[in-house]
């Protein structure tokens, strides 16, 4: 294999991964999966929700549920876009550029389904109960803030 050919493979893999990490730490927040899984674990074992607030985060959850496959889809496409950017261009052409700018936009739009669903959550708590979802928030999204 030519030098050129072997340092193109890399740059697309390594590319490719790079995006991989940013897309998985921007939907799931900057502590990984971990952390939204250990925030609804909060939500529904440590703030006692009533019978009412069980149905309302129930039927939050799983819109939100919906739509973030649907982002997820979304993103899956927009990869292979980029994919077939990069094998046509080999370098960061128009066409690459327009790629990742697409899948910036699914990222985006992943991040922001992601917050109003906390948002939404946090609507049905009681004022006791949202200052304690709002600290767990924060917790996971800036572990080592003070």
């Amino acid at each position: 294999m030519k030098r050129t050919t072997w340092l193109t493979l890399v740059a697309i893999v390594a590319f490719t991964a790079a995006l991989a990490g940013v897309y998985i730490g921007q939907t799931l927040f900057v502590g990984g999966p971990q952390s939204e899984t250990e925030l609804h674990a909060f939500l529904h074992d440590e703030l006692e929700l009533d019978a009412t607030q069980k149905v309302k985060v129930e039927a939050i959850e799983q819109r939100y549920a919906a739509r973030r496959k649907a982002l997820e889809g979304e993103m899956r496409e927009a990869n292979a876009h980029l994919a077939k950017a990069m094998e046509a261009e080999h370098g960061y052409g128009p066409d690459v550029t327009a790629a990742v700018y697409h899948t910036h936009q699914v990222m985006g739009e992943m991040q922001k389904e992601t917050l109003e669903h906390l948002f939404a959550m946090r609507s049905v708590l009681r004022p006791d109960q949202a200052a304690a979802f709002d600290r767990a928030v924060t917790k996971a999204l800036a572990p080592e803030a003070k």
